[in-house]
């Protein structure tokens, strides 16, 4: 069926760590059955956490060992793919019969990425999306993706595909996944500001498709037992805005901001022809005898073993 209702569930990772932060997901699972909401789309980071404000004890040519010790903490909160929490979450896509992407911290030997999780109804964990290019300070904890988890899957609401935070800035991976034809586009982020709105609404509107974005709300450091410098008392540490627009840039609900909540919005995916009839921006609307893009989607490792 074209029409169908996705939603951004806004919440944020909680002071207790993964654990914690996995029941609180859970607890929502009444909330999105009677919305009967197709999609849910979760923050980035949401299980294993953003630590902002954290410095890991890292100055330009030298780490702290206190900084060593931050990151192993954090590494502790991180999760397995596949795991006990990927099961939980399979287990709630089930239940609700939502197709489920959320924000997780994956841990793959030593390093952690920060990655994006598909989960469809009776098929559990399907696909996942690994940041291609962490921004600022985020390389020192999470490592770099590759082409090979530029996932777009056939879900029950349409082609959709997940795009972290500031990658959504990057034209040519944006290009890439319209070539794969997404119809709905996740974006877990942590970014609160005005201008991530007008980047949703710019996305939707380039690709003529739909936009799911999925924001952490927290409260502020103080509250959280934070120390940040020069933090002011009464701000929140990630103040939401999730928000969903529809393919000509129109906003359809949100954004929703300061507080946790289950945005949700009726989409038609049969409004995609109508959107794309006067702009395809990898169809009829691209100049492929000007302009070419080349993506290398083989999985990429630092050692390779030949017999």
């Amino acid at each position: 069926m074209p029409k169908s209702i996705v939603a951004a569930l806004q919440i944020g990772s909680l002071p207790g760590g993964k654990a914690e932060t996995l029941e609180q997901i859970l607890s929502w699972e009444q909330a999105i059955s009677e919305s009967a909401a197709r999609l849910v789309v979760m923050p980035e980071a949401l299980l294993g956490g953003y630590p902002k404000g954290e410095g890991f004890g890292t100055q330009l040519g030298y780490r702290l060992p206190e900084g060593r010790e931050a990151f192993a903490r954090y590494f502790a909160n991180a999760i397995d793919v596949p795991g006990v929490e990927t099961e939980a979450l399979a287990g709630l896509s089930t239940r609700t019969g939502a197709s489920l992407v959320i924000g997780v911290i994956e841990r793959s030997g030593s390093t952690l990425f920060c990655t994006a999780l598909h989960f469809e109804p009776e098929h559990g964990l399907v696909a996942k999306h690994r940041k291609l290019m962490p921004t600022g300070t985020e390389r020192l904890i999470w490592g770099q993706g590759d082409g090979s988890t530029l996932s777009v899957i056939d879900s029950q609401v349409g082609r959709i595909g997940a795009v972290v935070c500031w990658e959504n800035m990057m034209p040519l991976l944006r290009t890439a996944m319209y070539a794969k034809g997404v119809e709905v586009w996740c974006a877990p982020t942590v970014d609160e500001r005005e201008m991530w709105q007008v980047s949703m609404r710019h996305i939707a509107h380039e690709g003529r498709c739909f936009v799911v974005s999925a924001c952490q709300v927290q409260d502020s450091p103080e509250a959280l037992g934070l120390e940040i410098a020069n933090w002011p008392a009464d701000r929140p540490l990630i103040g939401g805005g999730s928000v969903i627009v529809g393919p000509m840039g129109d906003v359809l609900a949100g954004p929703l901001k300061g507080s946790t909540g289950l945005l949700t919005a009726q989409i038609d995916t049969d409004d995609l022809v109508k959107a794309r009839y006067d702009y395809d921006v990898v169809g009829h609307y691209a100049r492929p005898d000007v302009f070419e893009l080349s993506v290398d989607e083989r999985v990429k490792t630092g050692v390779r073993f030949i017999q």
